[in-house]
C-alpha cells in the first residue's frame, strides 16, 4: 500500500531522525537475505554509520553522479526482475520467490530499498537523469520489490516535481517554512504550523487527508550500537555489478579519473606501491614526496615516480610548489577501488 514515500521538512524538523528510524526498523525486522539497501547521502555524514553493514548492496553513495548511476542500475534491475517473473509465469517478486523456494536451481531475490537523504542536491547536479530514473522506479518497481524513500529539506516544485509527486503518493510532511511548501508536499496546508522535533503530518496513499502524529526518536548512540552489532556479526557483501555501473556514471576529469582494472593489473611492483600510498594518505587528505619516502621507506626517485603515477590517475592533485599535494580520491572512492581489486583476485589486506 505504500511502496514509495517522500519525506520533507526544514532543518530541525526531525526529518533525518525520521529517516534513520525507518532504516533502523528495516534492520530490526529483515535480514540481508530479505532486504538490501542502497543509501544515497549527498551530505556525506548522515548515513555514514551504516557503511559496512551486511544489508548494503554497495557502500554509502555520497557523490550525486554516482547516485544517478545507482538509480539507473535500479531501473535495469527492475526490468531484469520483470523478465524473470514473465519467464516463470508470475506477477511479482513474491510470486517469483515462491517459485524459487520450490526450485533449488533458483535463488530468491531480496527486496531493495533505495533511500535518498537530500534529494535537492541530486536535482541540482543531475536533475533530468535523476528525475527520469526516479519516475520509472516509482511507476513500475513496486511489483519488482524495489522501493524508494526520498527525503528533502527543500520541498519546492523544482525539487519535488509534478511527475514525482504523482508517482509517489505517500508522503510525510514535517515542519516547513510556508503554506506553499506544505501544499507542495501534502497538497494541503498545515505543515507550516507543526512544532518540529518529530511533529509530522502522515499522508499515505489512500487516505483522504493527512493525520498528525509524533514521530519516534532514535539517537546517534542507538544507531551506532545497532550498526556495530551488525558489522561484528555479519560481513558486508557488495555487488560488484552495481559498483561498476556506478563508477561508469562518473565522467573522467580532474580528481574523478577512474582507476580501471586495466590500470591496476596485478597488484605488484609500482602498482602495489600506488595502492599502499593511497591507503596511507587518503584519510590525511594530502601527500608529499618526502612523507611518502618516510612512510613507505622508499628512495627519492621511487617516491617521485609513485607521485607521478598517482597524479596521472587523478588520485592526487598537481604540484603546488613546496606545499603538500592534495589527495583528490575520497575514502569512499578508495573503499570501492579496494573492493574491485579484491574481486579481481588481488590481495589488498
Amino acid at each position: 500500500k505504500m511502496p514509495h514515500m517522500i519525506i520533507a521538512g526544514t532543518p530541525g524538523s526531525g526529518k533525518s531522525v525520521c529517516t534513520n528510524s525507518i532504516i533502523m526498523s528495516i534492520l530490526f525486522h529483515a535480514s540481508p537475505s530479505e532486504v538490501r539497501l542502497i543509501l544515497i547521502d549527498p551530505k556525506v555524514v548522515e548515513f555514514q554509520p551504516y557503511d559496512g553493514i551486511p544489508h548494503l548492496l554497495i557502500p554509502v553513495i555520497t557523490q550525486p553522479q554516482k547516485a544517478a548511476g545507482a538509480l539507473n542500475w535500479a531501473v535495469l534491475e527492475m526490468e531484469r526482475r520483470y523478465m524473470l517473473c514473465a519467464e516463470y509465469g508470475v506477477r511479482d517478486l513474491k510470486g517469483y520467490n515462491a517459485v524459487a523456494e520450490r526450485n533449488p536451481e533458483l535463488e530468491k531475490l531480496p527486496q531493495i530499498v533505495i533511500i535518498i537523504d537530500e534529494f535537492a542536491d541530486l536535482m541540482m547536479t543531475s536533475g533530468k537523469e535523476v528525475e527520469a530514473a526516479v519516475i520509472r522506479i516509482a511507476q513500475k518497481a513496486r511489483a519488482a520489490g524495489i522501493h524508494l524513500i526520498i527525503a528533502t529539506q527543500r520541498p519546492t516544485v523544482d525539487v519535488i516535481t509534478g511527475l514525482i509527486k504523482s508517482n509517489v503518493p505517500s508522503r510525510i510532511g514535517m515542519s516547513v517554512k510556508s503554506a506553499m511548501d506544505s501544499r507542495t508536499i501534502l497538497d494541503t496546508g498545515g505543515a507550516e504550523t507543526l512544532l518540529g522535533n518529530g511533529d509530522l503530518l502522515f499522508y499515505p496513499n489512500g487516505w483522504r487527508e493527512p493525520r498528525r502524529v509524533q514521530g519516534c526518536f532514535v539517537s546517534d548512540g542507538e544507531v551506532e550500537a545497532v550498526t556495530s552489532f551488525l558489522k561484528s556479526n555479519g560481513k558486508s557483501e557488495y555487488d560488484s555489478a552495481i559498483i561498476e555501473a556506478v563508477e561508469q556514471a562518473i565522467p573522467a576529469g580532474k580528481g574523478d579519473k577512474q582507476i580501471s582494472d586495466d590500470d591496476i593489473g596485478e597488484l605488484t611492483g609500482d602498482e602495489a606501491l600506488v595502492f599502499k600510498a593511497a591507503e596511507t594518505f587518503v584519510d590525511a587528505g594530502q601527500i608529499s614526496t618526502t612523507a611518502l619516502q618516510r612512510r613507505l621507506r622508499l628512495g627519492y626517485a621511487k617516491a617521485g615516480r609513485i607521485i607521478d603515477i598517482m597524479e596521472e590517475r587523478g588520485i592526487i592533485g598537481p604540484s603546488e610548489g613546496a606545499k603538500p599535494r592534495k589527495v583528490l580520491m575520497t575514502p569512499q572512492q578508495f573503499t570501492e577501488w579496494k573492493l574491485r581489486l579484491a574481486s579481481n583476485g588481488n590481495n589488498v589486506e
